[in-house]
């Protein structure tokens, strides 16, 4: 039965939580989050919202949890191979199970652990302390299921996750019996004759689920199962046992009862229990808890539970907060600006809301926290970046919106009949090199048919909840020559996606014009760089027949071209310019190709005899070393041995000993400031630059490596489109000349044909003059009647 509401009794209602088994699920269940600091928060994200949904629903007078502790318990000392197969713990679950203590602290809830034992002998042991209290009813919330053996009639119920942390399940005992056919005391004989291969309990060879239930439902509890086999051999055989499986019983009686001792939670740990004097909700400290959520950037958790507490639906909430955006008389613009503003104080609060400026303000106006956040503009030297880079954009970007660009759409419903086709096509290959007909989106079905069937080696690859074997992309281009089923699988999820998102979906989002208003979102990075969403213009392929293809859907309106005026390797000019390395520079000077000139350096040979591999593992190397890439991923990117790609890396920092020292810097800096800057006084912040864990700091270290570069080249195009607006309004051409997109490094413009000319000229001069970058700038310009088809320009 689905919990809705809490059943209607006198009854006072125990929550006990299996913390553990809660938080393992969510891990799995949720992506990477992680807080401003860099820590990792998906499982806590989790069982947060694991929390407030069992408070609503379950309405608790008391909550208790029950935590494991990572030293050896009584099982294993037993049986040294329990649990031996489960995968070792990562880093960042570690952490976040630790972690975990601090968010149960904040919703005031007590906890309880014990050496040597697991949660579940907790939960067993609370469960049998409070037996006689006929005025309680003990609810167990759990992701695990080896707790439904704790369900007694309606007094003791077990509240599990079904799927993910959002689709649970209450059992009853009634519910138990639906399910297994026999009373939940018996789940112990039922492991102790199955096993369990989670827990690497071993049970009886041979004897699986089907017969250990009908066993059971015959003759009950394994004392009672071998008191008739050995009674009366024959009773089994009549009860329709096959003489093998009677076979089995008798060889395997002491691992039977051995895996039903494993499998038993117990019931008498030494530890003392007591209800609370308070109810829960009366323990609840609420600032306590918002302390946390601000910390751990739960602010959507955070006003569904105050909802929660106060018996407010989210809707109401919602009503309430634009009730007071009313009274505030606060403009939409207005709160834009105040919202760009956060975003430079904390480069983490991307698309902040109303709510997160007060929040930072620690105010309860806007108009309050306008006044604190432009005294923190001021005192942290981002006047000139606020008023000057991004507040200029706020009209640009408007009109840019409300323009659109215009769609083909006979074009994508063409495309559309065609890649349906391919993707059939692509369908019946796979079916064809696995030998059978199945879901391909079913991770399930695929793992089956890719690890059990095709005995493809998992070896490496990682798991998802419950050891399940992953089918995710990252994991399957790690098989990648293993099996020509493989590559067909990734080009499938790749077209598959490629229509879901842009060729089925971008017509019904085509207004009325016939145009595509995607939301150009400026403050949508932590790098400084603008996103774009509703569709995400952004993540088109570039290259490639099907990304051309794609972009072939955009065009010009009749009597105008699109341009696009693309920077050249901007963020290698700029690191030339901030590491200030003399020989990257005269590249760039002498106007050298910069990838070849480097590839000249590192392998040391003459920029004629340079190669077309050379080149490629050059701009591999100038790309990666500007992102953070380490040797394992520069390797798997250049192919070969690790010790290659290291002796590259090596090379390269030889060759250009001033951007190695330069880097150096940049993470010195901010381990001592705490964030890093551009060339125009952008800050990024990163709180986890000098955390004690130390996959976190690690992290920072990378984000802060390239953050200045980055920065700096959103600021660059930032102020070129300013630049651009002026001289387009300036020379006459504002009403000729529209900005429709910017993507990564590239503007794109619709232009009316005879002004092309004009319009090409200014705003490339816009582009290219930058007096803070003592270098050549080089945009390059392209036409077309298509984005997908465009010419370069040529005068």
């Amino acid at each position: 039965m689905s919990p809705k509401t809490r059943p209607k009794n006198k009854k006072k209602v125990l929550v006990l939580l299996d913390a553990h088994a809660i938080l393992h699920r969510a891990y799995h269940a949720l992506p990477d989050f992680t807080s401003r600091s860099g820590e990792p928060t998906g499982a806590l994200y989790g069982l947060t919202a694991f929390l407030i949904k069992m408070i609503r629903e379950l309405k608790p007078d008391y909550v208790a949890a029950c935590y494991d502790l990572p030293e050896p318990t009584f099982r294993h000392e037993v049986y040294e191979e329990y649990k031996a197969g489960r995968p070792k713990t990562e880093d960042d679950l570690i952490h976040q199970l630790e972690r975990s203590r601090d968010v149960i602290a904040a919703f005031g809830i007590p906890i309880y652990d014990k050496l040597g034992f697991e949660a579940d002998d907790i939960l067993g042991t609370i469960v049998e302390k409070t037996a006689r209290d006929k005025d309680l009813k003990v609810i167990i919330a759990s992701g695990d299921m080896d707790t439904l053996q704790l369900v007694r009639n309606d007094e003791v119920l077990v509240y599990t996750l079904k799927k993910g942390i959002n689709d649970t399940l209450l059992y009853n005992e009634k519910a138990v019996i639906d399910r297994f056919g026999f009373v939940p005391s018996l789940l112990p004989d039922f492991k102790g004759l199955s096993g369990d291969p989670s827990d690497n309990i071993i049970g009886i060879a041979g004897i699986g689920e089907k017969t250990a239930s009908a066993l059971i439902q015959k003759f009950g509890s394994l004392e009672e199962i071998y008191k008739a086999l050995k009674k009366d051999e024959e009773a089994l055989a009549v009860a329709g046992i096959k003489p093998r499986m009677i076979g089995l019983l008798k060889e395997g009686e002491e691992e039977a009862f051995f895996s039903k001792t494993l499998a038993t939670i117990r019931r008498d740990v030494p530890i003392e229990f007591s209800l609370p004097k308070k109810v829960w909700k009366e323990s609840f400290q609420k600032e306590k808890a918002e302390k946390l959520f601000t910390e751990l950037n739960f602010r959507t958790l955070k006003e569904r539970l105050w909802g929660v507490l106060s018996d407010e639906t989210d809707e109401k909430m919602e009503n309430a907060k634009e009730g007071d955006a009313e009274k505030e008389d606060v403009s939409e613009e207005e709160l834009k600006k105040l919202s760009i503003a956060l975003w430079l104080l904390d480069s983490e609060e991307t698309s902040a809301v109303r709510e997160d400026i007060l929040d930072f303000a620690g105010v309860d106006t806007l108009k309050e926290a306008e006044e604190v956040l432009l005294k923190e503009i001021k005192d942290r030297g981002l006047e000139k970046v606020y008023y000057d880079i991004e507040l200029p954009l706020i009209p640009i970007i408007a009109a840019a919106q409300k323009r659109g660009i215009l769609v083909d759409v006979k074009y994508l419903q063409k495309l559309s009949k065609k890649y349906h086709k391919e993707l059939s096509s692509l369908e019946r290959k796979i079916w064809k090199l696995a030998g059978e007909e199945f879901n391909i989106n079913s991770p399930k079905q695929l793992g089956g048919v890719l690890f059990d069937k095709l005995g493809i080696s998992t070896k490496g690859l990682k798991k998802t909840a419950g050891g399940a074997r992953s089918t995710r992309e990252s994991e399957l281009l790690k098989l990648a020559g293993e099996h020509k089923i493989i590559g067909h699988i990734l080009a499938y999820r790749e077209l598959q996606k490629l229509l879901s998102t842009y060729i089925d979906n971008i017509p019904k989002m085509v207004g009325s014009d016939g145009r595509l208003h995607a939301n150009l979102n400026q403050t949508g990075t932590t790098t400084g760089r603008m996103s774009s969403n509703n569709p995400n213009m952004q993540n088109i392929p570039a290259r490639g027949e099907r990304g051309e293809a794609i972009r072939s859907a955009f065009v010009a309106a009749r009597g105008y071209k699109l341009v696009a005026f693309d920077y050249s390797q901007i963020e290698m000019r700029i690191l030339a310019v901030t590491a200030r390395d003399e020989m990257l520079k005269e590249v760039f000077v002498s106007g050298k190709d910069a990838h070849t000139s480097v590839a000249s350096h590192v392998f040391g040979v003459p920029e004629t005899e340079v190669t077309k591999d050379m080149r490629r593992k050059a701009k591999v190397i100038n790309f990666g070393i500007m992102y953070g890439m380490g040797i394992n991923a520069l390797r798997a990117n250049l192919g070969g041995t690790r010790a290659e790609a290291q002796e590259f890396y090596d090379n390269y920092f030889k060759a250009f000993p001033k951007i190695a020292a330069y880097f150096e810097g940049v993470k010195r800096t901010a381990r001592k400031n705490g964030f890093t800057e551009t060339l125009f006084g952008r800050r990024r912040y990163f709180e986890g630059i000098n955390s004690s864990i130390p996959f976190v700091r690690a992290m920072a270290e990378r984000q802060a490596f390239n953050a200045p570069l980055q920065g700096t080249a959103a600021d660059i195009i930032k102020i070129a489109m300013k630049k651009a607006d002026e001289g387009l309004k300036k020379e006459g051409l504002a009403d000729k000349a529209h900005l429709l997109l910017q993507i990564h490094d590239e503007l794109i413009y619709e232009v009316k044909e005879g002004a092309v000319k004009s319009a090409v000229r200014t705003v490339k001069d816009a582009m290219e003059h930058f007096p803070e970058i003592p270098l050549p700038i080089s945009v390059n310009v392209s036409v077309g009647e298509q984005w997908g088809e465009m010419k370069e320009y040529k005068k």
